[in-house]
């Protein structure tokens, strides 16, 4: 009797757990039912900038490509400074500046830190436009003249990178009131000897873990954009000099696979080979009798075209007699341009 009574209390708690007994029940599966609701409408005398949606969803222009067609892209090849840190100094046009390969809201804290340590405090700083600027500072090898530094940090080139320039001025000590800021550094080695400092202390940290919420957006807009026009072909628009894209447009096309066969800089034409990567072996016979790929002569299948527009440089790919390319096959060359520059 005593076992009879045992089963059928097992067999009643597990119905009663089933059913969701002692009023508990499964909601695992609610967000099934779940509704679209209202956006929070804010009265209008009050602040609705920290209010918006959670996970706001782009608006897909009607003429995309994406919604015509769509095919999964293949995998770009890993950069080989993907994964490490990367630091070096940069010269194009008598320009120089520092490259490296984190956010400028990592590179803002980490400067300010470096100019502290050396006993440069700052006079200036001001995030959302990337300035950093010393007071003035003497140096026992100049004991005539006042010194100071403006920094200049900005969003990189390169997908998620980092350019810090320098300005060097000096001025009669005694005469540093109002002192405007030069256009250009009025000692070139005094500048270098400043972007060195920095660079080889930036190359010896070994993480950046803090982030300026200030400088979220430091230096303004991105210096390089896709753009998708309704009525034109989409382009990369680049917001530097002509010989700084034709640089990193060249740089780019041989990282990411282009063969150049020609280029005619002063009408800003590069003639180039572009062909998949495939995974075919080479058969037996072909191996046998020879046709290795080492022989194949390459020719044009693409123009890339690199053309000043005002202030900034639009870069357009095309077909190899001048041809437009259809929008999904342009778009696809683009990316792999722009996944490039440096």
């Amino acid at each position: 009797m005593k076992h009879i009574l045992t089963c059928v209390s097992v067999v009643l708690i597990l119905n009663l757990s089933g059913c969701g007994w002692l009023g508990l029940r499964d909601r695992s599966n609610d967000y099934l039912l779940a509704e679209e609701t209202q956006p929070t409408v804010v009265p209008a005398d009050l602040d609705s900038v920290t209010l918006g949606q959670i996970y706001p969803i782009p608006a897909i222009p009607l003429d995309s490509v994406e919604l015509v067609t769509y095919e999964v892209p293949r995998p770009q090849p890993a950069s080989v400074n993907t994964f490490e840190q990367l630091v070096k100094i940069q010269t194009v046009d008598g320009r120089r500046w520092i490259l490296i390969n984190i956010s400028p809201s990592e590179v803002w804290p980490r400067i300010r830190n470096i100019l502290n340590r050396n006993g440069i405090p700052s006079a200036r700083a001001e995030g959302s436009a990337g300035i950093i600027e010393t007071v003035w500072v003497n140096f026992n090898s100049d004991e005539e003249n006042g010194h100071r530094f403006r920094f200049a940090i900005a969003p990189g080139v390169q997908i998620d990178s980092t350019e810090i320039s320098v300005l060097h001025q000096q001025i009669a000590k005694g005469e540093e009131e109002g002192a405007a800021w030069p256009q250009t550094s009025q000692s070139p080695t005094r500048e270098s000897d400043m972007l060195s400092l920095v660079a080889n202390d930036l190359a010896s940290a070994s993480e950046y873990a803090t982030v300026s919420l200030l400088a979220q957006d430091i230096g303004g807009e991105a210096k390089v954009e896709i753009k998708t026009p309704e009525v034109a072909d989409p382009f990369i628009l680049v917001k530097l000099g002509f010989d700084r894209t034709w640089a990193s447009i060249s740089y780019s096309a041989d990282r990411g696979g282009f063969v150049s066969i020609d280029k005619n800089r002063s009408e800003g034409i590069m003639y180039v080979n572009y062909t998949e990567e495939t995974t075919d072996e080479e058969g037996f016979f072909s191996r046998w009798f020879g046709g290795g790929a080492g022989e194949e002569i390459l020719e044009v299948n693409y123009r890339i075209l690199v053309q000043p527009v005002g202030a900034t440089v639009e870069v357009r790919i095309i077909g190899p007699d001048g041809e437009g390319l259809n929008k999904a096959e342009s778009l696809r060359l683009l990316k792999v341009l722009r996944g490039n520059m440096s």
